[in-house]
């Protein structure tokens, strides 16, 4: 055998194993985030407790039959807690996507078409908006409206929208000056229509991957705000606020309710951030 069949016979394996894997890794993601978006909305026909029902003779129990993954401080079952907090845990998030994505795309869409001050003043205002952190904006807000998840899904959409006008907006240039919407407003087609039924569809796949990758990435920060009393009030089941009330048992060794909680929230934003890679990969034409 020559040594370009041989090099061929070695390569061959080893691209279908990188193939698989490339479709394996996105599979297992989906699927993940799939059961967890199912057992949030059954969560009340699947819980075994009421997610809020003190017993104040099973306090800081370990893991039984009756409670799988045992209860906090105050009796209550964490695997209901757990079950119940993932829709808030996941219903902030989604708000908060889809807001910054419908806001910041119809920003990003306008400013590249117009261009003009119109650009130069969107551009401006998020820049202003880009120099505060989210955590600054979720302070103000609480201290003006208070604490709670509307103010931090408020202000964290704000503080979103910077990084979403700044991907689509690039994109929305680039497709402003290609030859076919010269042609169609050669041809009088309106820039509305223009926009909205040939420019949103062409830049669709790129605000999916945006908001499967961030919106791992507003979980763990809705979380933080929770955690730090400017999300969810108790006794709200909520991983964030979870993870809070959990934090002083683990120096007590019963890390139960934290952990649970925190690996909630590890496992499904780095799911997201999987599933933004492949659909990145797959948008780029990347084979594997």
């Amino acid at each position: 055998m020559s040594t370009l069949r041989l090099a061929a016979a070695v390569r061959g394996p080893r691209r279908r194993a990188t193939r698989v894997r490339g479709r394996l890794v996105p599979l297992l993601a989906g699927t993940f985030v799939a059961l967890v978006v199912l057992a949030a909305a059954l969560a009340p026909l699947i819980a075994p407790h009421d997610p809020n029902a003190v017993d104040p003779l099973a306090v800081s129990r370990p893991a039984t039959a009756d409670h799988w993954l045992g209860t906090d401080d105050t009796g209550r079952d964490i695997l209901s807690r757990l079950l119940y907090g993932a829709r808030p845990s996941l219903l902030a998030p989604l708000a908060v996507t889809l807001a910054a994505g419908a806001l910041g795309t119809a920003l990003a869409v306008s400013a590249a078409w117009r261009g003009g001050w119109w650009d130069r003043a969107v551009t401006a205002a998020l820049d202003l908006v880009f120099g505060f952190p989210g955590l600054v904006l979720a302070v103000v807000g609480a201290a003006l409206f208070g604490a709670g998840l509307p103010v931090a899904v408020a202000t964290l959409t704000l503080a979103s929208l910077p990084y979403v006008v700044r991907v689509v907006r690039g994109s929305a240039l680039r497709e402003r000056h290609l030859p076919y919407t010269a042609a169609l407003r050669m041809l009088g087609v309106g820039g509305t229509r223009i926009c909205l039924r040939h420019l949103l569809p062409n830049l669709a796949p790129l605000i999916l991957v945006q908001t499967a990758t961030s919106f791992g990435y507003t979980l763990l920060d809705i979380a933080a705000f929770s955690f730090i009393g400017l999300g969810a009030r108790p006794p709200t089941a909520e991983w964030g606020l979870m993870v809070a009330q959990g934090a002083p048992g683990i120096l007590a060794g019963r890390p139960e309710q934290a952990l649970a909680a925190g690996t909630a929230i590890v496992l499904f934003t780095v799911a997201c951030g999987l599933l933004g890679n492949a659909l990145s990969q797959r948008l780029a034409g990347d084979p594997t």
